[in-house]
């Protein structure tokens, strides 16, 4: 994939750091064949123009015991979708919500400590969402491919 702005070097320190974020600027440097210096100065400019949002951690849910990763399709009446959304937003259990393309469709994800919590979410918070036309939850059995930032 081309991204307007971004060599090959800027690309191949991208894919280094999305396989690990914690990689040495040397290590990257003997990939790429910069130094450790030029390294920084080029991973300071992606973060300031954007490229890079944050480093983060990503646990996996399934390996936690007892815990529950679901995913809901919501469907809503047009004037009622800003304020499902901004609702959902404000719920810890709930991790991400994307608006797909559809009738006012919500893709929102979810992870609960129990299925007794995950049960809580949709009888306290999924069922009163106002105008919602329809909801359908699927839990995640297990992870088969789940592939983290942009591949270039």
């Amino acid at each position: 994939m081309f991204l307007e702005g971004l060599d090959a070097v800027d690309q191949r320190i991208v894919e280094l750091l999305i396989e690990n974020a914690r990689i040495s600027y040397s290590d990257i440097g003997k990939a790429v064949g910069i130094s450790r210096v030029a390294v920084k100065s080029r991973v300071q400019a992606l973060e300031q123009r954007g490229v890079i949002e944050e480093y983060t951690t990503i646990i996996n849910p399934q390996k936690i015991s007892g815990a529950v990763s679901c995913y809901f399709e919501l469907e809503t009446l047009p004037d009622t979708l800003a304020e499902v959304t901004e609702l959902l937003r404000q719920n810890e259990t709930v991790t991400q919500i994307y608006r797909v393309t559809g009738r006012n469709k919500l893709h929102v994800h979810a992870v609960s400590a129990s299925q007794e919590e995950l049960e809580r979410l949709l009888r306290e918070v999924i069922d009163p969402l106002p105008g919602v036309i329809s909801c359908s939850c699927n839990i995640i059995l297990s992870r088969v491919k789940d592939i983290k930032g942009l591949r270039l």
